[in-house]
């Protein structure tokens, strides 16, 4: 299986506004299909831009960067998404801009043929029923592992909608607050993980706790924990955790051991939170951990 047919990427692609009028490029699926592109992964990003400047400078960018735009569909009648980003007490807040381009992804265009490798998905682009429909038939045509981010952006989700969805899943990546939201009843992270895990029948979880660092579960009910260096310099945490979802992707396809792959997961989310913005279109930020890594 070679690395173009490895892995698939669905969901949003956007610019998030931040106060003082940057912006920067964005969506969880986008910046995970950046960070593994730069990673030599080759990801096929299934996603829908708008016919305007801001659509029309992501595809020059992507090109740039040597991403496939074969998956990427154009939307004559919704624009490009974008989201406005507020920073209150050192924390991200997010304004998600409804009914943009990613909000349409069309099935009927997507490629008819089976697929192999790993699936991503987060849960922000299944909001509209258009674009949830287009993940089942893309769904329904993989056949190899399905990885899930949640994102619990209010009002853009609800239960009924994800849980079939994580019924579907092998590898779930959320946050400690997330979990808890899923798994109210338990008392504790391992506790919520343990019943999560069993709830979706999974072969590994992954939960990020900020400056706690992360833990996962394997299919051994084994829990691996690691924590951030003690002195790590915070620019900025937009992106942190889909630096940490490219890299346990990374490591899945590349079958390393889960506590390396969280391990490397941590430290290139540190370094993300360096820089400004939740992508970094420099190949020497890169290089240093592919030396190392491989």
């Amino acid at each position: 299986m070679s690395n173009n047919e490895s892995l698939h990427i669905f969901g949003e692609v956007l610019f998030d506004h931040f106060p003082g009028g940057n912006r920067v490029l964005g969506g969880a699926p986008f910046n995970v299909a950046w960070h593994t592109q730069a990673f030599g992964q080759s990801p096929r990003l299934i996603s829908r831009i708008g016919d305007d400047p801001a659509g029309h400078e992501i595809a020059s960018l992507m090109d740039a960067w040597g991403m496939s735009r074969n998956a990427l569909q154009t939307d004559c009648e919704h624009p490009t998404g974008s989201v406005r980003v507020l920073i209150q007490d050192g924390e991200p807040h997010y304004e998600i801009v409804a009914d943009c381009a990613y909000d349409f992804i069309d099935g009927k265009l997507l490629e008819t043929k089976s697929t192999q490798g790993v699936l991503y998905h987060g849960s922000l682009a299944i909001r509209n029923p258009v674009a949830h429909a287009a993940l089942q038939a893309v769904k329904d045509r993989h056949q190899g592992k399905v990885f899930i981010d949640v994102n619990l952006r209010p009002p853009w989700w609800d239960r009924e909608t994800l849980l079939p969805l994580l019924q579907d899943a092998d590898w779930v990546k959320l946050n400690e607050a997330e979990l808890a939201a899923l798994c109210p009843e338990s008392l504790g992270v391992e506790a919520a993980m343990l019943e999560f895990y069993q709830l979706f029948d999974l072969e590994t979880l992954v939960v990020t706790r900020g400056e706690k660092g992360a833990v996962a579960c394997d299919s051994r009910m084994h829990f691996v924990a690691i924590e951030p260096p003690a002195r790590t310099t915070v620019v900025d945490t937009v992106g942190a955790g889909d630096a940490f979802a490219a890299l346990l992707l990374l490591g899945l396809n590349r079958q390393w051991p889960l506590e390396e792959t969280l391990e490397r997961a941590q430290e290139f989310a540190c370094a993300m939170v360096g820089r400004r913005g939740a992508t970094v279109a420099d190949r020497e930020f890169y290089r240093e951990f592919i030396e190392r890594w491989g």
